[in-house]
């Protein structure tokens, strides 16, 4: 029976092949632990000073020896046989049906389909005021994101993991996988999921301040959903989607937007009350950038601040995204009047984003 505090069964071979493989290696540390517990528990019993024993004065037995490191040797080539199976497995991706390249930043993961032509950032979901404790949290603190990554059930998926400022880790337990992303790398590994269903799972990498706050969702579909997800996210329907993303929105609507967006990408490091967490995480309540001229504040979101912690979001958000994130530090935390004090605009369009870019 598996307990809730044993590694998981999963719902995938692989998951299936790294659990029987742990609980072989934890049932030889069994039979192990009752031997030489046994032997010594036996000894202290029958052999105890108030018995009338006495210690025996002996030096080295060389058959002793021979076998006290035989036996272990034997033991760790028998685990190492069924490991290296299992190693070799779990780095066969060969006959895969579908390629997906996973890539992390600090706190966010991109996922892109390659044959399919569809990407996205997959950002974390939990509300600010879950994360402060100002409303009750949900079942799935920290574990949601606002797209996860969708895969056929029954399908072998190869996954190309790699990073894009610091070394990550994509992990999730119930899948069998846990693949380091390292800047410059491309790590080789692959998913078959059994069971519909989402599976979640977190960067295992310690990977900065927000480390925690870098969930993974999988979720697993049938392969005619899959199919009607892919439609929706290619080729007209992406056209579509772009054309409607330029369009001007009115000042109401980028704030209402940035705000969310804000809260979901960018408190983390400089905070709900736009406070920061300096040096390395500036202020942006009454920053001279947010407060300035509106091309250099949309510069610095897109192209990021080479030697800081700011990285260039332009490959990151769509043109609409980025306008309402400025527009809302713009108007934030008193920032609109300092705007309007110096003459600069406080409303940013997807257009004004596309135009810099």
């Amino acid at each position: 029976m598996q307990l809730a505090f044993n590694m998981p069964y999963g719902a995938s071979p692989l998951s299936h092949e790294i659990y029987w493989l742990h609980m072989a290696a934890f049932y030889v540390c069994c039979v192990i632990g009752v031997l030489v517990f046994g032997v010594l528990i036996y000894s202290l019993v029958r052999f105890r000073k108030s018995k009338g024993a006495k210690a025996v004065h002996f030096h080295e037995h060389l058959g002793i020896e021979i076998i006290w490191t035989t036996i272990p040797f034997l033991i760790l080539v028998a685990l190492a046989i069924p490991a290296t199976i299992v190693l070799m497995h779990i780095h066969n991706t060969d006959r895969s049906e579908l390629t997906v390249k996973i890539t992390g930043y600090q706190w966010k993961w991109k996922y892109e389909y390659l044959d399919q032509g569809i990407q996205f950032m997959s950002n974390l979901s939990t509300p600010q005021d879950q994360i402060n404790g100002l409303a009750t949290k949900n079942p799935w603190f920290l574990l949601e994101v606002d797209h996860p990554m969708v895969v056929p059930v029954n399908t072998k998926v190869r996954l190309l993991v790699t990073a894009d400022d610091v070394v990550h880790s994509w992990w999730v337990p119930a899948l069998g996988v846990k693949q380091d992303a390292v800047p410059g790398y491309v790590n080789e590994n692959w998913i078959y999921v059994t069971e519909p269903g989402v599976y979640r799972g977190q960067c295992g990498e310690l990977c900065g301040v927000n480390h925690g706050f870098m969930p993974i969702v999988v979720e697993a579909v049938s392969k005619p959903e899959f199919d009607q997800w892919v439609a929706a996210h290619q080729g007209p329907a992406v056209a579509a989607m772009q054309a409607e993303q330029l369009k001007p929105l009115s000042e109401s609507e980028l704030m209402t937007i940035g705000q969310a967006d804000y809260e979901k990408s960018c408190a983390m490091c400089h905070q709900p009350g736009g406070t920061g967490l300096p040096p390395t995480f500036p202020a942006l309540k009454g920053s001279s950038v947010v407060t300035g001229p509106e091309k250099g504040n949309i510069s610095y979101v897109l192209k990021g601040v080479p030697g800081t912690a700011m990285q260039a979001f332009g490959a990151q958000m769509d043109s609409k995204t980025l306008a309402a994130i400025i527009t809302y530090i713009r108007h934030a935390w008193g920032n609109d009047a300092l705007n309007q004090k110096n003459g600069n605009p406080t409303t940013i369009q997807p257009a004004d984003i596309e135009n810099a870019r």
